[in-house]
């Protein structure tokens, strides 16, 4: 369902400079860094780093770039 938000103009110009270096609209660039905001709440002891490079891995297996890990050995 879509809604509709004011946002200040200087922060939707702001954005539109990360949009476009990330090859996204504004509302997607929006959502890409509520998403990261609200995974960061939701475990606060992760680094933005951790998470980004989580998301990059998740998105290489979804696009068939990559293999899952799969453990080879027995836990004693």
């Amino acid at each position: 369902m879509a809604t509709s938000v004011r946002l200040d103009d200087s922060f939707v110009e702001s954005t539109k400079m990360y949009a476009d270096v990330a090859k996204r609209s504004v509302p997607k660039q929006i959502e890409h860094w509520a998403s990261i905001g609200k995974i960061l709440e939701e475990n606060p002891d992760l680094t933005y780093e951790f998470v980004m490079q989580t998301l990059l891995a998740k998105q290489e297996l979804d696009n068939s770039l990559g293999s899952r890990y799969v453990r080879r050995t027995k836990c004693t």
